[in-house]
């Protein structure tokens, strides 16, 4: 089957981290073993994309601040939970600025594309993020030594 949907109540994992406890038989229903790209929906109206993890022994889905914040859901909370296998490719918008950059060093450009999306994600956010233009140059530097492995 493509798809699951169960009720459970968010959880606490520590810190301000959130999580949703996917239950054994939710996991082997969706048919692809432990760590599977799913489309997850909250209560039929908020949906995201990400892939199933396992923490203490138990698969796990991450429930981010982000996430919390639209849905106005907290560790504590119930909520319905859909989670359909995602086999659409994983993409970055990568800005316009590391995109020249990248353009510009094919050894750069060759370890982005090696990067898992996720990482790929973490690199763009940390540049979009710069509330200057000087900390986002800073960090578009950064990126491409880190890419160029120094």
């Amino acid at each position: 089957m493509d798809h699951q949907t169960f009720r459970t109540t968010l959880e606490a994992t520590g810190g301000n981290n959130v999580g949703i406890v996917v239950p054994d038989e939710v996991l082997a229903g969706l048919g692809r073993g432990k760590r599977v790209p799913v489309v997850v929906t909250i209560d039929g109206d908020f949906t995201y994309r990400t892939t199933t993890g396992s923490m203490g022994g138990r698969s796990m889905i991450s429930f981010n601040a982000a996430t919390r914040a639209a849905t106005g859901r907290a560790a504590g909370d119930e909520v319905e939970v859909r989670l359909e296998v995602d086999d659409a490719p994983r993409t970055v918008e990568v800005p316009t600025e590391l995109q020249s950059l990248l353009d510009a060093d094919e050894g750069a450009a060759a370890a982005w594309q090696a990067l898992s999306p996720s990482k790929q994600k973490a690199h763009v956010l940390s540049v979009a993020d710069a509330k200057t233009d000087e900390t986002r140059q800073r960090r578009l530097d950064k990126v491409v030594a880190a890419l160029l492995g120094g």
